[in-house]
């Protein structure tokens, strides 16, 4: 079997994805590309896990922390982001290993995007306008409403999400889930390429993700949401719902006290685990699932550009 043209790692947040990822460098002559939509942002290095200057030191790599929280980050930027990243790699003579909890983007990496048409600036910042004070619930019944297939796809939970469906139909009078049907090519065929999903077991998956918690609120994460809440951002953003953000900003307002908060947060981050595996298990169906000690050995094994030691 021929070595591959890509890596892809994914995995639940906390299994080992950037450990793993970060050693192979070592190894392989290879680029990191950074695959987690929450590591992409500047602003959250210690709460979104995002690898330590001094990790980022030791391999080449992209795509971490690049975008400011202010930013609408999307999948659709991400991609296009990915594919220069690639071109580089492929430019360099580097093995493209993309490393992330985002089953989203590998989806959209893999099995192509769907073309969406821009919405206007317009138009999202009445959309936006309108649902300022309005309960998630009530958005998410609003969508039912008027687009009951996309609404039943959604969370009522996810107001990123909604608010995105809302704005697409206002623009463009169709469902989002019209302009889902149909995918662009993807930037990577799988049939080339390894991917394998680390697959911890779950107890201790979550006592790792508590484990994380209490050591990132101990090295400065809620300093980190507090240069966040200063910046008064738009809570609708993607960076204000990383895990954790909503109830720390809630203890800085005098809400909640810290225990709670925190305790909030890692419940927050196991439900995303359970989701993250149930995602890849619907929808990743070319990932191999491996136990977290076992990948780099895997990785090894079916890669031709290995260093020696």
């Amino acid at each position: 079997m021929p070595p591959p043209s890509a890596i892809l790692i994914a995995g639940p947040t906390a299994s080992g994805k950037s450990a793993v990822a970060f050693a192979l460098p070592e190894r392989i002559v290879g680029l990191l590309i950074n695959a987690d939509s929450m590591q992409v942002y500047a602003d959250l290095r210690i709460l979104t896990a995002r690898p330590s200057a001094a990790e980022e030191r030791k391999a080449p790599h992209l795509l971490f922390g690049h975008i400011d929280g202010a930013v609408n980050y999307s999948v659709g930027l991400w991609l296009a982001d990915a594919q220069e990243s690639l071109h580089k790699a492929q430019d360099a003579g580097q093995l493209p290993i993309f490393v992330g909890g985002t089953g989203l983007y590998f989806k959209a990496l893999t099995q192509g995007l769907s073309s969406i048409p821009p919405v206007p600036a317009s138009i999202r910042t009445k959309i936006r306008a309108e649902a300022a004070g309005v309960a998630v619930a009530d958005l998410h019944a609003r969508l039912a409403a008027s687009d009951p297939a996309m609404a039943a796809r959604l969370r009522p939970s996810d107001p990123q999400r909604i608010l995105r469906a809302l704005e697409v139909l206002a623009a463009t009078g169709r469902s989002l889930s019209f302009f889902q049907a149909a995918r662009a090519a993807p930037l990577l065929d799988m049939s080339c390429c390894l991917g394998i999903f680390l697959a911890p077991d779950r107890s201790a998956l979550h006592a790792q993700i508590d484990a994380r918690f209490d050591s990132m609120l101990a090295k400065g994460a809620l300093v980190e949401v507090e240069a966040l809440r200063a910046k008064n951002l738009d809570p609708a953003l993607p960076v204000m719902r990383a895990h954790g953000v909503p109830h720390l900003l809630r203890h800085l307002r005098g809400e909640m006290d810290f225990a709670e908060a925190a305790a909030l947060g890692k419940r927050d981050t196991r439900h995303y685990a359970k989701r993250q595996l149930t995602f890849a298990r619907h929808q990743l169906p070319d990932f191999m699932w491996v136990a977290p000690e076992d990948a780099e050995a895997h990785v090894l094994a079916r890669c031709g550009r290995i260093r020696d030691k």
